[in-house]
């Protein structure tokens, strides 16, 4: 039963993810239409932030024009994109890679072979020529997908973007660039040449809906599709749902989790979080199974880590937030930690053990492991470790209910804590 409702979920998932998305939708439906049935070049940027949809819509809007028959087999795909590692424009720092990349996904290692052009432009015109000599009477569209846009715009003077506009501006050759990215400014960040070879369509996602929308699309997303083989139980399912729903504890669960994201992708996370605790023996959903999921979800991982800590380390990181209240949130450096660190154990010298410098720095270095400490610029060989500026990723807040939780914490310890401001 868990791994049907599991299935099923995942599919409702994915469809929910264009809610709200029609005009967008049909916009960028008849936008690649034009490319791949009537040979129109166009550029496209897709802008919204993270987890609105943005290539969950294109990736519909893909499926769709892959089942016309006009264009199953009229069109090609580029994708540089960070779904895959290699194909992410963080790894992709100069353009010489990104066009390798295009030739292998257009197939053209073969054609391309040990050839030496002159510049990217020649190159990727070459690319395109080779299409248009193939077995198909004219040039085969051809569709760009940019993910993080943005990382592209810092290549070495924008020439792939400069390139792949240009082109989509010629008659040559159908082309259309479709950029993915969640910044606004985006326009900005455009060379004065490349900025004039874009069409300027921008499509916006922006998840604009209420908490009474953020209700109906928890009970889509829950709710089991009429064709369940067992409908007696899809029923019995879908009634538990709409109970839950009204439920006011799940209620506040979803509105502590609205006002914190929209993003669906959280609560996409929170349900299969919830889902996990279907079984056999416990079929339905229950609001405690939503509480458990949100309670887990919203788990702070760095103050987790801090209850693994030894007690030398835990006095460490007390004594950094004391140096935050001191300083007004200043960097601080190993020095200024021990000596704070110190101060402490003269003062409660009867219950705490006085650990040698080294044994300090060694868990001092730990926290660094740890990612808990962080330091304000690269450390270089020469720089005393003692000298390095360092910044605290914790919180006071943090730190504090990290220590209610810790098990057998020194009252001292807690004491010190708790206290407003340093031991002078």
């Amino acid at each position: 039963v868990q791994k049907i409702l599991r299935e099923r979920f995942c599919h409702c998932c994915a469809a929910g993810k264009l809610f709200g998305m029609k005009q967008q939708y049909s916009h960028l439906l008849e936008l690649l239409k034009r490319t791949t049935v009537h040979g129109e070049s166009n550029s496209a940027l897709i802008i919204g932030p993270r987890g609105s949809g943005k290539t969950a819509l294109l990736n519909h809007v893909l499926k769709e024009l892959r089942e016309m028959n006009q264009v199953r087999e009229n069109l090609l795909e580029v994708h540089l994109n960070g779904k895959n590692p290699f194909l992410s424009g963080l790894l992709q720092t100069n353009d010489k890679v990104a066009l390798k990349e295009i030739t292998r996904q257009l197939q053209l290692e073969n054609v391309v072979g040990d050839k030496v052009f002159g510049s990217f432009a020649e190159n990727l015109a070459f690319l395109l020529e080779a299409l248009k000599r193939g077995n198909r009477s004219s040039s085969c569209p051809i569709l760009f997908v940019l993910d993080e846009f943005d990382l592209f715009v810092h290549h070495k003077n924008q020439t792939l973007l400069y390139n792949l506009f240009d082109i989509s501006q010629s008659a040559q050759t159908p082309v259309t660039v479709i950029g993915l990215t969640c910044r606004q400014d985006i326009l900005e960040l455009l060379e004065k040449r490349v900025k004039s070879r874009f069409s300027h369509r921008q499509i916006y996602l922006m998840n604009s809906f209420d908490f009474k929308e953020y209700l109906k699309i928890f009970k889509k997303q829950l709710s089991l599709p009429a064709e369940f083989p067992d409908e007696a139980f899809a029923q019995k399912w879908n009634n538990n749902v709409q109970h839950l729903s009204e439920d006011r504890a799940v209620q506040a669960v979803l509105q502590s989790l609205f006002q914190h994201t929209k993003e669906l992708r959280s609560l996409h996370s929170l349900l299969m979080l919830a889902l996990s605790a279907v079984s056999t023996h416990h079929p339905l959903l229950t609001a405690a199974d939503l509480q458990e999921a949100g309670r887990q979800r919203s788990a702070d991982s760095r103050a987790n880590i801090v209850h693994g800590l030894s007690v030398l380390e835990i006095c460490l990181i007390i004594a950094m937030k004391h140096l935050n209240e001191v300083y007004d949130g200043e960097p601080f450096n190993f020095q200024m930690v021990y000596n704070e660190f110190q101060k402490f154990i003269q003062r409660k010298a009867h219950s705490m053990y006085n650990f040698e410098k080294p044994v300090v720095m060694k868990a001092f270095e730990h926290l660094l492991q740890l990612e808990l400490v962080q330091p304000l610029e690269r450390p270089s060989v020469r720089a005393q470790r003692e000298f390095l500026l360092l910044r605290l990723l914790l919180d006071s807040r943090q730190i504090m209910d990290a220590l209610q939780l810790y098990p057998n914490c020194p009252t001292d310890v807690k004491q010190w804590a708790a206290s407003s401001l340093s031991w002078l």
